[in-house]
């Protein structure tokens, strides 16, 4: 007898078969937005230094002990027909406490994080506009975006339907605060 393959039903179990099959170069990071197949290059030295520079001030300022992930794919709503979300943040925070990441699928639900941290890359409007309203759909408190574009640091906040009522934005060199769990502002100073 032989094993027949599942036919998708609709487009958007196509769609996200289709992404779940993605054989992607070393390096590259596929997401699923919005219904749209984004694939990114590996990033360069800059983007690294802003996440490097972030994550180590939040380990070592937070009120809290913080778990952090980096590229760690998140299962997130979706709105419409479109299938699952399937993003994967520069940098993923959650308590240490809930030791967040420890036996976790390759993409798992969002619940436990406290923020997630996005720097622009090839496609800035992606982390600006589609991410930022999958990450609100999905509840993730914080969402902090570094926009190198604009030279500006950005933090969104109090998640409400399809986006993020309150949001703080601050030049680089200009300290912007975090509020808890973490607790501190954080400094810009060297970005620029």
């Amino acid at each position: 007898m032989t094993a027949v393959a599942h036919e998708p039903t609709t487009p958007a179990e196509g769609l996200l078969e289709i992404f779940l099959s993605l054989d992607t170069p070393a390096g590259f990071r596929a997401e699923l937005i919005e219904g749209e197949i984004v694939v990114t290059p590996p990033p360069d030295g800059e983007h690294e230094k802003y996440i490097s520079r972030i994550v180590r001030q939040v380990i070592r300022r937070s009120r809290i002990e913080m778990d952090f992930s980096g590229n760690k794919g998140l299962l997130l709503k979706s709105g419409g027909a479109c299938p699952k979300n399937h993003a994967i943040p520069g940098v993923t925070f959650g308590a240490l406490s809930l030791d967040l990441f420890a036996g976790a699928d390759p993409w798992m639900p969002c619940d436990g994080v406290a923020m997630v941290l996005e720097v622009t890359s090839t496609k800035p409007e992606a982390d600006r506009e589609a991410k930022r309203r999958c990450y609100a759909r999905a509840g993730i408190p914080l969402y902090l975006l570094v926009d190198r574009d604009a030279a500006s640091i950005t933090l969104f906040s109090e998640p409400r339907g399809d986006d993020y009522p309150e949001l703080c934005t601050r030049p680089f060199g200009k300290p912007l605060a975090l509020p808890d769990p973490f607790a501190f502002d954080l400094d810009t100073a060297d970005f620029l």
